[in-house]
């Protein structure tokens, strides 16, 4: 197989993988009233059809990713979406909300498997230099499924039922697990060889090279590899967010209660000894160097604070789109689409001018139009026209997608090829993280806010309790100025730690090379020659 048809096919790989991913939770969104009814759950139910994938996900990620780094990416991609596949059958054919739930949390776990190894399949198949387009390819593809998935999710619902939104991906994750268990493609570390540099003797006659040597594309297995992973760390970790995410979820709808404070406490000790695990063990599941590394933590912070600005946004104009200027689901989505298709178009550009103008530079730029997106439509009310809307909307596309693309590609960039799991799986525990921070956030404002302004009592009630607070449209119109420029601040913390990510060479004008540090993934190159210059 060639190099480029090897790169082409672990591409259309990855994008697949994470197209399935982000197609199965938009249209699950649209199937949940359905799915209510006919199965005759209850709202807090079919609530955890969605936090239970959630909590699976987000507790794995990163233990998945290293999983990826020790036993191949292609191996653990092929296991987590045929698994998708498996699960989604399983939903589509289960007769109870019980059944649902429970197969929702095993498509986390294949989700987990599956969403680190899209990002490590690219790392370690493109050279550091070409990662900018692929990454743009697979941001755009995101942005696409997202914006055809309320679409088609909704004409399924509507002529075949639920229970089809679910036999959606089963196909094509049947077909790219398959291949990717048939085809077997290099691993991105293949063959070394070491070329010492030529030295003259002192005859002036030069000495014959030594012969080359060839170091083995994959060393046997090691019997010990199991036993030399953190499983202690990873449990540590796991908690440690799974704590996080469900006092995340669970803090809007009941407020501080004995409950959420111990999911705080418990998720901050969990943290806490999982970095001192990591500090005393020899094989940690993240370098607390890699982690620490200023570009790293700067672009996981971006991506943290991105998401949670955009989704905790996307919360409350739905609400606004549809309770305060009486729009349908059809005609809200349209109100919305320049968001989806900036996000397309905006992901390829983002590629060119972080290459052109660094990350940094780019990445500022794209969280500063994030923004003034939030807080043009903080500025909103009944009378805005459609015009102002869709230029809200464009603009947030255009910041989110871009951001998408930079952040995540310094954090690809950063890691070795042997670490490119773990940096996947923080990317994506980052990016499951923010969004449920950003509505949480979204939420308690609005409630604590918009009971104010129609002079009644405060009180907590999440989204049950948001949406009693729209007996009046000025009330919540209210709330929503003082909600939204909360969450532009957010992404202005974006803006400032964007800062901190690599900018472009002064000398070359192209990027800084990743500054890796000391100790951390340093790899012998493939060829080592005397003319660096080559």
């Amino acid at each position: 197989m060639t190099t480029r048809r090897h790169r082409r096919l672990i591409l259309t790989g990855s994008i697949t993988g994470a197209v399935l991913v982000a197609l199965d939770g938009t249209v699950l969104t649209i199937a949940q009233p359905t799915l209510q009814r006919d199965l005759h759950a209850s709202f807090v139910q079919v609530q955890w059809t969605s936090t239970g994938y959630l909590i699976a996900v987000a507790s794995l990620l990163v233990f998945a990713g290293r999983l990826g780094d020790r036993y191949g990416h292609q191996r653990l991609f092929a296991l987590g979406i045929l698994g998708f596949a498996a699960t989604s059958v399983g939903i589509g054919l289960a007769p109870g909300i019980g059944w649902v739930i429970g197969l929702r949390v095993a498509q986390g776990i294949c989700g987990a498997l599956l969403q680190p190894a899209t990002l490590g399949m690219l790392r370690a198949t493109y050279p550091e230099d070409q990662l900018g387009m692929p990454i743009a390819l697979r941001t755009s593809a995101i942005g696409l499924s997202a914006a055809a998935g309320p679409v088609l999710g909704g004409a399924l619902v509507a002529h075949l039922g639920w229970r089809a939104v679910f036999f959606l991906t089963v196909l094509p994750a049947l077909v790219t697990g398959a291949l990717a268990l048939v085809v077997r493609v290099p691993d991105g570390r293949g063959p070394a060889v070491r070329v010492p540099a030529i030295r003259l003797p002192a005859g002036g006659v030069p000495a014959a090279a030594p012969a080359p040597r060839r170091v083995p594309a994959a060393a046997a297995p090691d019997p010990s590899l199991a036993a030399r992973l953190d499983l202690l760390g990873a449990c540590l970790l796991a908690v440690a967010l799974l704590c996080l995410v469900h006092t995340l979820v669970a803090l809007p709808e009941s407020g501080w209660t004995a409950v959420t404070g111990a999911g705080a406490v418990t998720a901050v000790a969990a943290f806490g000894a999982f970095l001192r695990q990591e500090r005393r063990t020899a094989s940690p599941l993240v370098p607390l160097g890699f982690l620490g590394s200023p570009p790293v933590a700067a672009a996981l912070a971006v991506l943290l604070s991105a998401s949670a600005a955009l989704f905790g946004t996307l919360f409350v104009g739905t609400y606004f789109l549809q309770d305060v200027l009486a729009l349908d689901p059809l005609q809200s989505a349209l109100r919305v689409l320049p968001l989806a298709v900036m996000m397309v178009l905006s992901a390829p550009a983002a590629a060119v001018l972080q290459r052109r103008h660094g990350a940094r530079r780019t990445t500022v730029t794209a969280m500063t139009l994030l923004t003034l997106g939030i807080l043009l439509l903080s500025l909103l009310d009944r009378s805005s026209a459609a015009l102002a809307i869709g230029a809200a909307f464009l603009l947030l596309g255009a910041g989110f997608g871009t951001v998408m693309v930079t952040a995540t590609a310094v954090i690809v960039h950063q890691a070795s090829a042997d670490h490119a799991g773990v940096a996947g799986g923080l990317q994506q525990t980052a990016m499951n993280i923010g969004p449920t921070l950003g509505v949480a956030l979204a939420t308690m404002l609005m409630t604590l806010t918009a009971p104010t302004a129609a002079g009644k009592a405060p009180s907590v009630g999440g989204l049950h309790g948001t949406a009693d607070l729209h007996g009046t449209a000025d009330a919540f119109t209210s709330a929503m100025g003082s909600t939204l420029p909360a969450l532009a601040c957010v992404a202005a913390l974006g803006a400032l730690a964007a800062g901190a990510l690599p900018h472009r060479s002064k000398t070359t004008g192209e990027p800084q090379p990743p500054t890796t540090p000391a100790g951390y993934g340093q790899q012998p190159s493939a060829v080592t020659t005397a003319a660096e210059s080559e």
